[in-house]
């Protein structure tokens, strides 16, 4: 069985859209990703901080999930990262209402030796400089490492994660991201440069219209599944990357061709996240849902051409 770790927030988070809102649920990427991820598979471990206010209840969700949480750190007396946004009425563009890093303004992440040998290493949306930390307690190279970064580390620490962008080989941003990273408007030729950093692989999220993955020339799109219904985008990148992961480790393939499975497995997922608030919706998904969505991926995206 492939050996997944996570890098990245465990948190609380309070969400306002246009169809309701809440008060502090369950959050953070690292949560996310692992609770994606475990639809496949793998042995995955988190490794990220809390405080003491965070629920047990919580972590032993992702106990039973079959996630290994040991490298959560809980700091007594400490407080929870918390974040707290509001969407506009299209749910594409959202506010930032509050921001508390707490106890993660101090976060120095310690890899638990059992996973320091981890297959894949998912480095979720955090400082450079943590991600880097985490890079360098590997014992041994993992097969694939995948970033996950936003336009605040471009903003604020470009020469570290540049640093960082060099040492992985797949990277999963947003369009916005991809052009800001590259002052490029075509995301060909914006992928084309994000290569030319290290990536071998660049997946470029475009929200509700899918995902491209480009590789040496070559480019394949995943879109998005049209749904009755969407509640909360929050977390529908995180559920994504934890897809594209948790596939790819359990798959053991990091061929291109596979990678591209993998992209499917991600969108189908997310498409999950986004019918409920929170992490609500994938707290009790079951393998028929995602078999039975996974199988309109494929008419969606399968069709039969007569070239002449």
């Amino acid at each position: 069985m492939g050996k997944l770790l996570i890098l990245g927030t465990v948190a609380f988070d309070a969400i306002e859209t246009p169809f309701g809102k809440t008060d502090k649920i369950l959050g953070g990427a690292a949560t996310f990703i692992g609770l994606a991820a475990s639809q496949f598979k793998v042995e995955s471990a988190i490794v990220s901080i809390v405080g003491d206010d965070f629920p047990k209840t919580y972590l032993e969700l992702l106990k039973k999930k079959g996630v290994d949480i040991s490298g959560i750190e809980v700091v007594e007396n400490g407080k929870t990262f918390f974040w707290s946004g509001k969407y506009d009425n299209d749910l594409n563009s959202r506010d930032t209402l509050v921001t508390e890093l707490n106890v993660l303004a101090d976060f120095k992440p310690v890899i638990p030796a059992h996973f320091r040998d981890a297959d894949v290493l998912m480095l979720g949306n955090l400082h450079p400089a943590v991600q880097l930390s985490a890079i360098e307690q590997m014992q041994a190279e993992p097969k694939l490492i995948v970033l996950d970064t936003m336009n605040f580390w471009m903003n604020n620490t470009l020469p570290e994660l540049i640093e960082v962008i060099k040492k992985t080989d797949v990277i999963t941003i947003n369009d916005e991201e991809a052009r800001q990273l590259t002052n490029e408007y075509s995301l060909v030729k914006a992928a084309q440069k994000i290569h030319e950093m290290g990536p071998k692989y660049v997946v470029i999220k475009k929200g509700e219209n899918g995902a491209l993955l480009f590789h040496n020339g070559e480019v394949f799109f995943a879109p998005a599944l049209p749904l009755e219904e969407v509640f909360d985008p929050t977390g529908a990148g995180d559920t994504f990357a934890g897809g594209f992961v948790g596939y790819l480790t359990e798959s053991e393939n990091v061929s291109f061709n596979n990678l591209r499975n993998a992209v499917i497995h991600g969108a189908n997922l997310a498409s999950f996240c986004v019918e409920k608030f929170g992490t609500e919706r994938m707290q009790n998904l079951s393998k028929d849902e995602v078999d039975r969505r996974l199988n309109q991926f494929k008419q969606l995206t399968q069709f039969d051409i007569e070239l002449k």
